[in-house]
């Protein structure tokens, strides 16, 4: 079960740094906008939030690839924090983020603590 875990780890980082690279190098773009349901005003007027935002992202990703080696209480962290984010991102900005974001790591974590 520990593949299982782990795999489910390895796709929530490649999902936060699919997140790293729409907001910081996407935002102003047509596929950065899609994604995020902004107007092109609005990209322009908060790319520099984003891409704060996006590196935020990269950092979980590094930290969740980090926990795939370094051991379970690095990933207990790690997917902690995305739930935490993705908690906070349903219920301020959009339901959706829960669906995207937490319930991924909601999976992973529950399968690491269980088994």
């Amino acid at each position: 079960m520990n593949i299982v875990v782990n795999i489910i780890t390895g796709l929530v980082a490649v999902l936060h740094g699919y997140f790293l690279i729409l907001e910081m190098f996407l935002w102003e773009k047509p596929a950065g906008r899609k994604s995020f349901r902004t107007t092109a005003e609005f990209a322009a007027q908060s790319k520099t939030l984003a891409a704060n935002q996006g590196l935020y992202n990269g950092f979980l990703a590094a930290g969740l690839i980090w926990g795939i080696f370094a051991g379970d209480a690095v990933k207990i962290f790690f997917l902690s924090c995305v739930i935490i984010a993705g908690l906070f991102g349903a219920y301020t900005v959009s339901k959706r983020i829960f669906y995207i974001q937490a319930l991924p790591a909601i999976i992973g974590l529950v399968l690491l603590l269980v088994v």
